[in-house]
């Protein structure tokens, strides 16, 4: 298994550390900025139609629980069973930078900053 580590492309565009996921630790994933496979993800698509690195430097959506995309059905479900708070996430990315957060993550050792408690 991989170790956590700082790096600032593995912070993924919705908010996210791939850095911390455990399936990319086993090595069964590259991260969702690499992964091909995820072009089903429309927070990934809109980022990349935008040209920004993440949801976090959306001018469109400050708060990125207006955004439809961000903020669907699944993305709500996901983060009760998750205890995920990606919302925070990209909070926390506009206030220490895509390297700070990885940094910040990595020290954690969290995929994502809790709804609750930890």
């Amino acid at each position: 298994m991989k170790d956590i580590v700082a790096n600032p492309d593995l912070v993924a565009r919705c908010g996210l550390y791939c850095g911390a996921c455990r399936t990319y630790l086993k090595g069964r994933c590259p991260g969702c900025r690499e992964n091909a496979k995820a072009g089903w993800c429309k927070i990934r698509g809109c980022c990349a139609e935008r040209s920004d690195a993440t949801c976090a430097d959306c001018t469109e959506h400050p708060d990125p629980a207006t955004c439809p995309k961000f903020n669907n059905l699944i993305a709500r479900v996901f983060g009760v069973v998750f205890n995920s708070d990606r919302a925070a996430c990209v909070r926390k990315i506009r206030g220490l930078g895509v390297e700070g957060f990885a940094a910040h993550m990595s020290a954690e050792k969290r995929q994502s900053l809790p709804r609750r408690g930890g």
